[in-house]
């Protein structure tokens, strides 16, 4: 199970994904945690000088990688555990009360 983990830890780390907007003219680029790399902007979006509209695609761009590096992630670790696990659920649901409430559950047993 460790050198599954470890190789679940190098996939990690190397994801990438990258989303472009609908005309193109910006790239995002996230980690496995949704986290920015980079950002690549053409030179044509400047051709309309609207900053508000340039920020908002961008913004737009950014959170649909990071959307689905979430997704990726939680594909890629669920390959990696069993079936219903709550870890997996958590990257699904965000829900701490229901990853922790498992771990609650086992102490109260005496686990």
């Amino acid at each position: 199970m460790r050198s599954g983990l470890d190789e679940l830890q190098t996939k990690l780390a190397d994801l990438r994904v990258t989303e472009r907007s609908d005309d193109g003219q910006v790239t995002a680029i996230v980690g496995a945690r949704g986290e920015l790399i980079s950002v690549e902007v053409s030179p044509a979006a400047f051709h309309d000088r609207d900053a508000r509209a340039l920020s908002r695609k961008i913004t737009e761009t950014v959170l649909r990688a990071s959307t689905a590096a979430t997704t990726a992630t939680r594909e890629l670790v669920a390959g990696y555990l069993p079936p219903g696990s709550p870890s997996v659920e958590f990257l699904r649901t965000h829900d701490f009360g229901a990853l922790l409430g498992r771990a609650d559950s086992a102490l109260a047993r005496g686990e």
